[in-house]
């Protein structure tokens, strides 16, 4: 019932688009000059809708760019602005069904667009015919009136797509009309659409049909180094994301094993001295078999928050395998890096983790074991460093868990 409403929507939208175009009867310039018009625009706002966003409002789909129907609107009239958006729509129909970018319902929103297009073109026909010679006794009155022209336009259309959501149930409060009336425009968009539309219209008055078309090639060119840019951002965005996926612990949301190699790699020259330290949860196994893994993964996110709060932000830590951790402590002395860890094993003692079990809350008490060493990469390589640490925490476990061994490299 809700789709029904909203094609009905669409439908009279169409339906009154296609009234002020028989109203019309005519265009109101002669047959010649719209066609130059007509090719001109259809040709060039085709290779600009390459460059529109498409942005969704729940069901509702939003092709956000710098549209030029106001000035051809303006010029030509209702019935030349129909023809023009009928063309126009219907191009990028069969551009999307032959990419295969259509979705299902891409023809009713073909028809919505040619609706709504001619409908605020109309608007903005005769806002400007019934105000232009009013504001021409003002200094700037025409871009004043393109200005509000533009805004006025801007907000119909908005309206439109707000009267939609609101059937679609995607409006539960007042508090949510704003973002329907000023979210897909900033400012700066309302200026370059009033600019680059009444600079079109001067043109097309005066019939300077070449400077119409370097208008057009110089936005052209604009939009094209504005959407390279954005592209290049945003696959920038996407490899960074992507690059921290691949370095970062899932379930804690630390650097893992992959990341722990890449900054070892780093270290591997390092002339001053660092300590390299291999922990794991004592009896892990024991906790998973009496309750379940999901309260064993909140054990394990907790140990990590440990580590990453008293360690601060100076340490590096990265969850190396399973319940097993590794620390990498640089620019402090051997004395202190143990102490470091002495207090992290006894924080760990002295607190518990709560979780669900069985409907239940549970509070786990358990401890760790950590084995220290302390080396200058330069003069041991981090692999024999980390195989040290790791002897280490074996060492510890065997001295019955919850305990640090610790030594450091003698040059």
């Amino acid at each position: 019932m809700i789709k029904f409403q909203e094609r009905i929507i669409d439908f009279s939208l169409l339906i009154l688009a296609i009234f002020f175009a028989i109203y019309a009867r005519d265009i109101d310039v002669d047959y010649i000059t719209y066609i130059k018009a007509f090719v001109i625009y259809w040709f060039f706002s085709t290779l600009y809708y390459h460059f529109s966003l498409t942005t969704r409002k729940g069901n509702i789909k939003i092709d956000y760019g710098i549209s030029y129907s106001t000035s051809f609107a303006i010029f030509t009239g209702p019935l030349g602005a129909f023809l023009f958006e009928f063309v126009l729509r219907f191009t990028i129909y069969f551009y999307k069904k032959i990419t295969n970018k259509a979705d299902s319902e891409e023809f009713l929103d073909t028809l919505y667009n040619i609706g709504s297009f001619t409908v605020c073109g109309v608007l903005a026909y005769s806002l400007y015919h019934w105000l232009i010679s009013f504001f021409m006794n003002f200094p700037f009155g025409y871009w004043i009136l393109l200005l509000i022209i533009v805004a006025v336009v801007f907000i119909t259309s908005s309206m439109f797509l707000l009267l939609i959501s609101i059937i679609d149930g995607q409006v539960h409060s007042w508090k949510d009309v704003p973002k329907y009336l000023v979210s897909g425009r900033s400012s700066l968009d309302i200026w370059k659409i009033t600019i680059s539309n009444g600079l079109l219209l001067i043109f097309l008055q005066m019939k300077f049909w070449d400077l119409v078309i370097v208008l057009f090639i110089m936005n052209y060119i604009l939009s094209r180094s504005i959407y390279s840019k954005s592209q290049s951002i945003q696959h920038k965005n996407e490899r960074d994301y992507f690059e921290q996926l691949a370095y970062t612990d899932f379930l804690t949301a630390i650097p893992n094993r992959a990341a722990m190699g890449k900054m070892m790699e780093l270290l591997a020259t390092k002339t001053e001295p660092i300590a390299i330290i291999v922990t794991d949860i004592d009896y892990f196994k024991k906790i998973n078999d009496s309750y379940n893994h999901a309260v064993g993964d909140r054990v394990i996110q907790s140990f990590a928050s440990i580590l990453q709060t008293k360690l601060g932000d100076s340490e590096n830590v990265f969850r190396s395998g399973g319940e097993e951790f590794t620390i990498i402590l640089q620019g402090l002395d051997y004395r202190t890096c143990v102490d470091k860890i002495e207090q992290v094993k006894h924080y760990v003692t002295d607190n518990h983790v709560t979780s669900y079990y069985q409907d239940d809350i549970v509070h786990i008490h358990f401890t760790a074991s950590f084995g220290l060493y302390y080396f200058i990469p330069a003069q041991l390589s981090i692999e024999k460093g980390y195989i040290e640490a790791d002897t280490l925490l074996i060492e510890a476990k065997n001295k019955g868990r919850n305990s640090l061994c610790y030594d450091r490299h003698q040059a």
